[in-house]
């Protein structure tokens, strides 16, 4: 748990003033045995999603056409809409409570990382 707490935060030094630029307020949609992000993401040029991290750990990514699976990476076309309804999802594992706030840290395959703060909602 250490390690995980520690990487997160060499991960968010690391970034040069990367702070997501987003339209939508990333929130965190509370779930039996996790949460979901939901919000959207603008990029200025398309790019791809390697991976999503918290203090909790890696979340998974899945592509949901018409039904979810999970993935290695997903593409963003410039604005990546993360959701319930959305085809794109990221699920982080963990038990959390309504108006914690969560560090996360977006990995991009062009080596940018986007760290953002997002609150948990019913």
């Amino acid at each position: 748990m250490k390690i995980r707490t520690l990487l997160c935060a060499a991960l968010l030094a690391l970034s040069p003033a990367a702070q997501a630029n987003s339209p939508q307020p990333i929130t965190l949609k509370l779930l039996r045995e996790g949460v979901l992000v939901s919000g959207t993401l603008k990029l200025a040029r398309s790019d791809e999603l390697l991976g999503v991290w918290s203090s909790s750990g890696r979340a998974r990514l899945m592509r949901c056409e018409p039904r979810c699976k999970v993935v290695p990476s997903l593409a963003v076309p410039g604005l990546l809409t993360l959701g319930p309804d959305a085809r794109a999802r990221v699920v982080l594992g963990g038990t959390f409570k309504v108006g914690q706030r969560v560090g996360l840290v977006f990995r991009l395959k062009n080596s940018q990382i986007l760290s953002v703060q997002a609150v948990v909602t019913r």
